[in-house]
Formats: C-alpha cells, sequence, structure tokens
C-alpha cells in the first residue's frame, strides 16, 4: 500500500493551498464581499475565476481538452480540500455543487461531442450554472426516487410532455442548464427517465427560493413546478428507464466530492480554534496547555484524519472502476458527522468571539447541519451498509475492489 500522492497531483495541491490563502480567504474577513445570501458576490467571484484561470487551476474534475485540469478522483480529493480551505474557495476554481456533479455526469454519458459543446462546455466555461432537479415534496421522491417520483414525462410525438413538483433543487434560480428526472412508466427498475431542458423553455416555473438556515449556494434550493414542459426526445440522457442508473452514476461521486470539501472546512475550523487557543490566556495558563483542551483538539483531528482515509479510499476506488457504494456511504456518514463536530468544538474553543461573525466559524456552523441530510440522509447510507454487510458477510470487508 502507498499512502503518498502522485508527485503531480501534490504539486497542484499546493498550488491550490496557495491560491487560496493568498487570494480568496483574505475576502471572508470584509463582509462587503458577501451578497444578500452570504455567499461571494458575483461582480467579486468574477474576478476570482478570472485569475484562478489565469493560474490554471479551473475545474479539476474536467478534460483538459475542455479547458479542465483533467484529474482522476483521486486528484479531485487533494484539490477540492485544499479549496474548501475557504468558505468560497470551491466556486472561485469552479468545483462547487450542484456543478461538478453534473458536469461530470454529463462528460461521461452526453452521446456527441456537439451536444457537449452545447450542454455541458458553458459550464465547464462557467459561462452558465446549472441544477439536478430530481428531490419532490411529499409524497414524491427523496431517498427514494425509483419508489416514489412522482413528476411525469409522457410521450407525444417526438418528445416528452412533464407534469409534477420538485423541491429543494439546488442553485435552480441562477441555473440555466437543467437535468431533470421523471416517470416514464410503472416498471418498478426502469421506470424513470432523465432528460435535458434549458431555462428559456417555456413551462415550467420556479415557486419559491426556500428560505433555510443557510448560508446558501449560488441559487438557493427552489421549489419547482412543472405544467407542460415540452421536451424533445433527443434530449433525453442515454435510454428511456435509464434514470437510476444516471443517478447512482452522478450521486455516488458528488457525494464524495461533498466529502472532500466538508473536510476543507473541518480542517479550517480547527486551524481558527488552534491559533486562537494558542494565544488566549485564562486563569494564568493558556488555554492549549490544558488537558481538556488538548483532547478536543486532539479528538477532532483524528475523525478529520479517519474522514480523509475513507474519502481517498473511496476515490481510489472508483478510480479503479468500481462504484464504491459502501465506501462512500461510510465515507458520507462519518464527514458529515464530523464537520459538524469540528465546527461545534472550535466555536466552544474559540468562545463568543467564535459565536460571532469575527470568524467564519458561525458560517460553516450554520452550513455544516445539512451535511447529515443532502444527498441522502444519513440513516439511508447506514440502511445501505447493512444491506451490503448482510449481502457479503466477512467479505464487507475485503481490501482492493
Amino acid at each position: 500500500m502507498d499512502f503518498n500522492l502522485p508527485p503531480e497531483i501534490d504539486a497542484l495541491r499546493l498550488r491550490v493551498r496557495e491560491f487560496i490563502a493568498e487570494e480568496v480567504v483574505p475576502l471572508e474577513a470584509d463582509r462587503a464581499n458577501y451578497n444578500e445570501y452570504d455567499n461571494i458576490k458575483l461582480s467579486v467571484l468574477a474576478t476570482m475565476r478570472a485569475k484562478a484561470r489565469a493560474a490554471g487551476l479551473w475545474a479539476p474534475q474536467m478534460p483538459k481538452e475542455r479547458g479542465g485540469m483533467g484529474l482522476r478522483v483521486i486528484g479531485w480529493a487533494a484539490l477540492y480540500e485544499e479549496a474548501n480551505r475557504s468558505i468560497f474557495g470551491p466556486v472561485c476554481i469552479n468545483c462547487q455543487a450542484p456543478d461538478d456533479g453534473n458536469m461530470s455526469v454529463l462528460n461521461k454519458i452526453l452521446p456527441s461531442e456537439s451536444m457537449k459543446d452545447k450542454w455541458l462546455q458553458p459550464i465547464i466555461d462557467g459561462d452558465v450554472r446549472s441544477s439536478f432537479v430530481m428531490t419532490e415534496p411529499h409524497p414524491g421522491s427523496g431517498s427514494d426516487p425509483g419508489g416514489m417520483m412522482l413528476t411525469k414525462a409522457e410521450r407525444k410525438g417526438d418528445g416528452w410532455v412533464v407534469h409534477g413538483n420538485k423541491w429543494f433543487i439546488s442553485g435552480a434560480e441562477v441555473a440555466s442548464h437543467f437535468i431533470l428526472m421523471a416517470r416514464t412508466s410503472d416498471d418498478p427498475r426502469r421506470g424513470l427517465s432523465t432528460f435535458l431542458y434549458h431555462k428559456d423553455d417555456p413551462g415550467w416555473r420556479i415557486t419559491r427560493r426556500i428560505a433555510n438556515m443557510g448560508p446558501d449556494e449560488h441559487g438557493g434550493v427552489c421549489e419547482v413546478e412543472f405544467d407542460g414542459l415540452e421536451i424533445p426526445d433527443e434530449h433525453r440522457l442515454l435510454e428511456e428507464g435509464d434514470g437510476l442508473r444516471i443517478t447512482q452514476m452522478r450521486l455516488g461521486p458528488a457525494r464524495l466530492t461533498h466529502c472532500m470539501r466538508w473536510l476543507g472546512l473541518a480542517k479550517r475550523c480547527l486551524e481558527i480554534a488552534n491559533d486562537y487557543i494558542s494565544e488566549r490566556e485564562s486563569f494564568g495558563i493558556k488555554l492549549a496547555d490544558r488537558e481538556s483542551v488538548q483532547m478536543m483538539l486532539g479528538d477532532v483531528s483524528k475523525d478529520i484524519h479517519i474522514g480523509r482515509l475513507l474519502t481517498m479510499n473511496a476515490a481510489w476506488k472508483i478510480d479503479q472502476g468500481d462504484y464504491a457504494r459502501k465506501e462512500v456511504s461510510m465515507a458520507k456518514i462519518h464527514v458529515a458527522d464530523t464537520i459538524h463536530k469540528a465546527c461545534d468544538t472550535a466555536i466552544q474553543l474559540c468562545g463568543a468571539k467564535g459565536y460571532s461573525q469575527d470568524t467564519v466559524l458561525e458560517w460553516i456552523y450554520r452550513y455544516a447541519r445539512c451535511a447529515r441530510l443532502v444527498d441522502g440522509a444519513s440513516e439511508v447510507h447506514k440502511m445501505v451498509l447493512s444491506r451490503a454487510y448482510r449481502k457479503e458477510g466477512l467479505d464487507f470487508w475485503r481490501w482492493g475492489v
């Protein structure tokens, strides 16, 4: 076993670390750089993106011939973690959700270069944003799209007509390109299909941007209504009935990229806390010298490293051609807990300063709570692991792919 990063990946990782430290982290201190949803202002973002592209740090997950960095998944893990040392980092180098997952799946499944030129390239270039339209309000689909999805796409001539409702659709308010999941038959395994549509197509609308404890990604999370959206059949992805397959292709790596970014934020929390306790004195002793404080810091440090190993192992398995379903689920459960624990611990160690907006800890704390919900609640991933164990027995812990 070799736990060294390939030298070229490590060199890129250090370049991303330097860029984020010098160009992006300083933006966090000035509230004038934030929009009304506590994210980076678009005018400031445009400047940062231009700098990132000039530095050759753009779209790590996309092919070089399309303007990306052409990295495999272990490279994503190394760079995404460094990018999210800043709360603004991923979007500055175009590896933010939901675009990174959408770009990755479109790059895999679009059938022609002309289709990629139309639907994928503008997202890679940063000219448009995208959205994945799957989740529905009760009684529709949440973590069980195959069994509960109610939004329907019905055949009409050479195309499809869509009716239904979706909600908590990330980035919908600013997206131009949408990937839509809809029911096309009652087949329990092949009843869903996936389609592309553009924001200017008639027959759909955003009914509200859902307020939440935030902070929001660009475009928020929205509720969407379809009332006769017409989609030509050439905008169907793969074959009719391949919707669940596409969902697996997209959501597995996307869940893992969440973990990569969350680990960067968890490390940033410990960094802020360590700086504070190294200077702060109480009752004649620095906080860093108190055993109780050391135990808190050490416990979170351990959990972050476990998360990194789980994440990198899953990334390696995906690079070997494995779906890594249980490895992704393990990483998702653990890292979702860890980012919340890291931030909560850092706030406790920093006291009132951590609770204030003098640091980004309160931002990360509000953001971190969604980690145990997005892309499958932790309880669902534990069910996945239980099923895998009952099926595999002792082979659940086999080495390799």
